[in-house]
């Protein structure tokens, strides 16, 4: 559920700000006011677990919404990247409010979240929380209820066992770090799961996924689409799309599937 960050060189980046939360945590985010002239919506990207705000897919939605003048915000979690506190200390709960807080905080208006695989989870939880603030949806390999789907038919027995005893188990990722699944994390994620019931959310909604995705199943996307209330959901499947979708081509993608997507608001 991790995304791979790279090299920012080649992207025009915002300067670092810091929005303040309770008992002195910060969340770290990069952020510019859309034209007031052209009455777009603004669009927050929402990074995945482990992952943080300098990824590929971020720093091209900020070019992106500069060349259109739209408001634009991507943040670090907390425990993530350059906002404060310890990985290991935060859990669905806790990153879903940073959402909220950074919706409710920082933005005005309409806004269009893009949720990259477990930001595709906190899209949804900040959605069905503010309704009405949400224009449309576009979720990227979107990994909803995750820690109940997916890990723990991915975890042995001997896992979940150190899991309830240690609190915590680190697991070998192909990532720059290994993976760090607590206690926590799941029992969290069971109190803000939401593909259990219909997700009550009538707006526009895009789900790209690729075909070749070995940490979220591409089925997953029919899951959503099936939940959402929305009768307005396209999914993207791609044929040789992994679970980065950071390839030139993806970018690409994305791209035109958020202006369609505004254009047609």
């Amino acid at each position: 559920m991790s995304n791979h960050t790279i090299n920012s060189s080649k992207f025009n980046c915002s300067s670092i700000q810091t929005l303040t939360r309770r008992f002195g945590a910060s969340i770290a985010y990069h952020a510019f006011p859309g034209l007031p002239s052209n009455n777009l919506p603004g669009i927050i990207f929402m990074s995945g677990f482990m992952s943080d705000m300098t990824g590929d897919k971020a720093l091209m939605l900020e070019n992106f919404s500069r060349e259109r003048g739209q408001a634009f915000v991507r943040f670090d979690y907390f425990g993530h990247g350059q906002s404060s506190g310890d990985f290991a200390s935060g859990h669905i709960g806790i990153w879903a409010a940073d959402a909220l807080a950074v919706l409710d905080e920082l933005t005005e208006g309409p806004q269009v979240l893009v949720g990259s695989s477990m930001g595709g989870w906190i899209m949804l939880l900040t959605a069905i929380a503010r309704p009405d603030r949400i224009a449309g949806l576009v979720g990227l390999a979107a990994a909803p209820d995750f820690t109940e789907d997916l890990l723990y038919n991915e975890l042995t027995v001997e896992q979940i066992a150190e899991v309830e005893d240690k609190g915590f188990v680190v697991v070998p990722s192909e990532y720059k770090n290994d993976y760090i699944f607590t206690k926590a994390l799941f029992d969290e994620g069971r109190k803000n799961l939401v593909l259990r019931n219909e997700i009550p959310l009538d707006c526009p909604v895009r789900l790209l996924h690729g075909l070749e995705d070995t940490d979220v199943p591409w089925k997953t996307s029919l899951i959503i689409q099936e939940k959402l209330r929305s009768r307005d959901v396209e999914i993207t499947l791609i044929k040789n799309g992994d679970h980065r979708l950071s390839s030139e081509a993806d970018l690409a993608r994305l791209t035109l599937t958020l202006s369609a997507l505004v254009d047609g608001l």
